[in-house]
């Protein structure tokens, strides 16, 4: 989001030893560690960081048979093209998906019909608690609920590697996106070429300023900021939003609540100094359009969530990691002046 205040220390790291080694000293000193991939899903506060910044920047790369071996630090688009150049299909439709290969397992990243969990085979991690590295299958990662893993908002785990088990086969899957299948003129369940499902994909998150463009402010963001929520039941005011069924409940679409309950794509122009504001291309993305600041972020998160809650009884909470900031944090004192007025 390019904004935030810098960590007291940074460590670049290449090698797995070196990431390890970086963290337990870090643990034994009693110095707080954020662990770094691309940065893609994070947001830090406007005081920094008090702390080490350990930048994981590994890049072990394996190919065996079906099976891919990939260290955390390795660009995730580049795995999607290197395992298509290997005639391994499977991760296509999560391609230009931004960020590093450990981030992945965390909030079990997904895309047009697609999740990591379905091609994950384990997880190789350093745990924090016990200092051991250990090997973690894929049906004991947490997965299940949407966006949900073991290692999602939990300082246990440092992610060292990932382990896949793709498709030898240069066609799709079933497509189950709709969006997809129209885009590649075909039917829901029909397969394509993994090629050409990479390529639809591409054009679609384009589409959504959802690839990076340092000169297209609506990539200024993480993505998805609010994660859609999960509810044992349905509030009466939220009985007319889509629904999706999730093994904890019911899942509620955040971007369709945003937009009902009044902040539409682009909204923010006339809030605060607008130098915050929704995508244009849609309301489940918060941007920075120039000059914004972290507090001028979590304020409008807050204003929008309440908004939200206003609406369909419904609190949104961050898709996003935070550091050293929160939704509840006070507003600016300029923006809690103008709005006293």
């Amino acid at each position: 989001m390019r904004l935030g205040g810098d960590a007291a220390e940074y460590a670049a790291v290449h090698t797995t030893a070196d990431l390890v080694e970086a963290v337990s000293a870090a643990d034994v000193a009693g110095t707080p560690v954020v662990v770094l991939g691309e940065g893609s899903n994070l947001v830090v506060g406007d005081g920094g960081f008090d702390g080490i910044a350990v930048h994981v920047r590994t890049g072990g790369f394996d190919i065996d048979g079906a099976t891919v071996t990939v260290d955390a630090g390795v660009h995730w688009d580049d795995v999607v093209t290197r395992t298509l150049d290997a005639g391994l299909g499977g991760l296509e439709p999560l391609s230009g998906v931004p960020g590093s290969t450990g981030g992945t397992p965390v909030q079990n990243v997904g895309a047009y019909g697609a999740l990591v969990s379905q091609f994950l085979h384990d997880v190789q991690a350093f745990d924090r608690r016990t200092r051991e590295i250990v090997t973690i299958p894929g049906g004991a990662c947490g997965f299940g609920s949407h966006r949900q893993s073991i290692f999602k908002h939990s300082d246990r785990w440092v992610i060292l590697s990932v382990r896949f088990a793709l498709d030898q086969t240069g066609t799709s899957r079933p497509i189950v996106y709709a969006g997809l299948a129209q885009r590649l003129a075909l039917n829901v369940g029909d397969v394509a070429a993994t090629d050409d499902v990479r390529a639809a994909v591409l054009e679609l998150r384009r589409e959504r300023a959802m690839l990076l463009d340092a000169d297209d402010h609506d990539t200024w963001s993480v993505g998805s900021f609010f994660i859609n929520p999960v509810l044992p039941s349905i509030p009466v005011k939220a009985r007319d939003c889509p629904t999706y069924p999730d093994v904890a409940g019911v899942k509620l679409p955040a971007g369709w609540l945003i937009d009902h309950a009044g902040f539409a794509p682009g909204y923010g122009a006339q809030w605060g100094r607008g130098r915050v504001r929704l995508s244009t291309k849609h309301a489940l993305a918060v941007t920075n359009r120039g000059g914004a600041t972290t507090g001028e972020v979590m304020a409008f998160a807050a204003h929008i969530r309440e908004g939200v809650e206003r609406a369909f009884d419904v609190r949104l909470g961050p898709e996003c990691d935070l550091v050293n900031c929160s939704f509840d944090d006070p507003a600016p004192e300029w923006l809690a002046a103008a709005s006293a007025n």
